[in-house]
């Protein structure tokens, strides 16, 4: 039990760029899809399909799709930013502001076409990636929103996440390609149906550059627990 406690809180996203040249085993996707396709879904629907991608000339064209940045993702992202560690040591939650490009830091942001810094996103180098997908039409019973359907999907997301830090495989989550004119550029690449939507897609492989300091936060267990009544903080 402990063992499984270390994993999840070892488990980190790798933004780092992985080393193209360095496969992920066929066994070891295996093993994570295996973990996915055990995930509890909402009365057992098993909604979503996954597309494993490994041929490095659609990768390449996936990576040279465009990923415009909203000024809405800007705006609602700053929020969640602290601009020094001692801020996020203190707020417990978000990110830090270093995180992102100068440019993104400033909650009033608006794209420049003609700027340098409004330049194509860099698509970090992988030799891997896996395609989420499911059916908005397939809807869980009674759950507003589908809630309950969104929810299965990240029971999906954190079981392969598991897996994959379980062997020792960077995992990255991008959501960029789940949205607008990206994702329908990256469905026609890989001949996806119209009925099915990206949920999010993720890069698997190994880091080509070292893992430096990472700060991670979370908020402690008495600021989120509360005992037979809200507002009874803790646990006895």
């Amino acid at each position: 039990m402990s063992e499984l406690l270390d994993l999840i809180r070892e488990r980190h996203s790798t933004r780092l760029p992985f080393d193209p040249n360095r496969r992920v085993e066929s066994e070891d996707i295996h093993q994570i899809l295996e973990a996915g396709r055990w995930a509890p879904t909402a009365h057992n629907m098993q909604n979503f399909e996954i597309v494993v991608v490994d041929d490095p000339a659609i990768i390449e064209a996936i990576g040279k799709t465009q990923r415009p940045v909203s000024p809405v993702f800007v705006r609602e992202n700053y929020a969640q930013l602290s601009f020094s560690e001692e801020e996020l040591l203190r707020r417990k939650t978000g990110l830090l502001a270093t995180m992102f490009p100068p440019a993104w830091r400033n909650p009033d942001y608006q794209p420049e076409p003609d700027s340098p810094s409004e330049a194509p996103r860099p698509f970090p180098g992988t030799a891997a990636m896996l395609v989420v997908l499911y059916n908005p039409a397939c809807t869980a019973p009674v759950s507003e929103g589908d809630f309950l359907g969104i929810l299965s999907l990240g029971c999906v997301l954190e079981n392969m996440w598991l897996m994959a830090a379980s062997l020792g495989i960077g995992f990255h989550v991008m959501s960029a390609f789940a949205g607008g004119e990206t994702a329908a550029d990256v469905c026609g690449l890989l001949g996806i149906p119209e009925k099915w939507k990206i949920a999010f897609t993720v890069r698997l492989g190994y880091s080509s550059v070292p893992l430096g300091r990472y700060l991670r936060v979370r908020r402690d267990m008495e600021d989120f627990s509360h005992h037979n009544r809200f507002g009874n903080r803790g646990l006895a």
